[in-house]
């Protein structure tokens, strides 16, 4: 039998984009029942992004597995009328729309808290429900750049990048997800006595730059104790080495992290450079740091004479912490992510002929030994609705008919 420890809670997401439904897809990995609102017609954005073929893109089946989708019109009074009724049916509300405009529909906290005074309502926006930025839209670029982490990612002579997903989104979606789950503890500990938990207490408010700030280690601390302001630094990390990408022979790379003090002599051995294991100034990693320079151009002349499995073979003969940098070729045939069931078969409508099989990222963390299964990919627009209507609300099909014909 499989282990889902959110068997038995129930979220109705009116996310849309990304953040939002990841935190519903991490609550529905883990065996929670995921009820996501779409809009008629039109649906989650996310199902026209990198779509390459077919109707709905592979990115929104892979945010939105094991959820059930159901449209329904939140401009409507029988939008907002079924959104209420299912609210009260439910144990999570998860939304990240622009703050507001629930109120604006007239589905507040205040409001979901009437329908049903145990539920939690989680929130995800650009800067937070509070605070003079709060009603300002912002998506997770925005935030990459106002929490810090945009100005780090790059080469120092050049304009900030980003990195190639909405890292912001997702991490967001994550601490939603956590938040969440802290106020369903926290609802399940609560005695008669101590009465049902504030409704200020079951509001989680994640905002994308707070999350993305999190995650910034000591880069304010430092700032305000030493007055550093961090720099891009390209492939390293600031203040250690050598850490870092390196070409091989058949024109791969690889990632050495061989900034450890006892790590680095042996990491010297291997490209054959007892000078540099010898040196005063590489014994600490302040020094290395300084020297860094110097440092990556003598590694990158011994993994430029190896390729990519010669070198890690070396490497890893010796313990020194190295891995190959991975394309989604690599991940699939990967053993690694194989043994641990990280890699997921669907057939899927590609908008080919007949049905491909495609694999999808496992569930993450591990409970066991291996991922949990994932129960079904993103669903097709609308594909739940009469069961969700008529099961949970006991609507008839001739209700159900009336409000789609509206």
């Amino acid at each position: 039998m499989s282990i889902r420890p959110l068997d038995g809670v129930r979220v109705l997401e009116l996310g849309n984009y990304i953040a939002a439904p990841t935190a519903g897809r991490i609550l529905g990995d883990f065996g929670a029942e995921v009820i996501k609102v779409e809009r008629p017609k039109a649906g989650d954005e996310l199902r026209n992004w990198r779509l390459y073929g077919g109707d709905t893109s592979m990115l929104y089946r892979t945010i939105n597995r094991n959820k059930k989708s159901i449209t329904l019109d939140l401009r409507t009074e029988a939008g907002r009328g079924i959104v209420l009724d299912l609210i009260r049916r439910c144990d999570v509300l998860l939304e990240n729309f622009r703050p507001g405009m629930l109120e604006k529909w007239g589905l507040g906290p205040e409001v979901l808290n009437e329908a049903n005074p145990d539920l939690v309502i989680t929130r995800i926006s650009a800067y937070g429900q509070t605070g003079p930025m709060s009603e300002r839209p912002g998506f997770a670029a925005v935030a990459e750049a106002v929490g810090g982490l945009r100005e780090l990612v790059g080469d120092p002579d050049r304009p900030p990048v980003r990195t190639g997903v909405s890292i912001g989104d997702s991490i967001a979606g994550i601490y939603a997800a956590f938040g969440t789950v802290m106020a369903l503890f926290q609802r399940e500990r609560r005695t008669e006595e101590d009465g049902p938990v504030p409704l200020r207490e079951r509001v989680i408010d994640v905002a994308l730059n707070e999350a993305i700030l999190s995650v910034m280690e000591s880069l304010v601390p430092d700032y305000l104790a030493y007055g550093i302001q961090r720099e891009r630094v390209g492939g390293r990390m600031e203040g250690i080495a050598p850490s870092n990408a390196y070409p091989c022979a058949d024109g791969t790379s690889i990632i050495i992290g061989g900034n450890g003090d006892a790590i680095f002599q042996r990491y010297m051995a291997v490209i054959e450079r007892p000078d540099l294991a010898a040196d005063p100034d590489l014994q600490d990693n302040a020094g290395r740091w300084r020297n860094r320079e110097r440092l990556d151009a003598a590694i990158g002349e011994w993994t430029v004479r190896h390729t990519r499995a010669e070198a890690l073979k070396l490497l890893d003969a010796a313990a020194i912490p190295c891995g190959p940098i991975y394309t989604a070729a690599d991940i699939v045939a990967d053993e690694q992510y194989r043994a641990r069931n990280m890699i997921q078969s669907f057939t899927v409508d590609v908008g080919a002929q007949e049905p491909k099989e495609v694999g999808f990222p496992g569930i993450v963390p591990v409970i066991g030994e291996r991922s949990l299964p994932i129960r079904s990919i993103g669903p097709d627009l609308g594909e739940h609705t009469r069961e969700v209507l008529s099961g949970l609300l006991g609507m008839s099909e001739a209700e159900i008919d009336a409000l789609e014909a509206r």
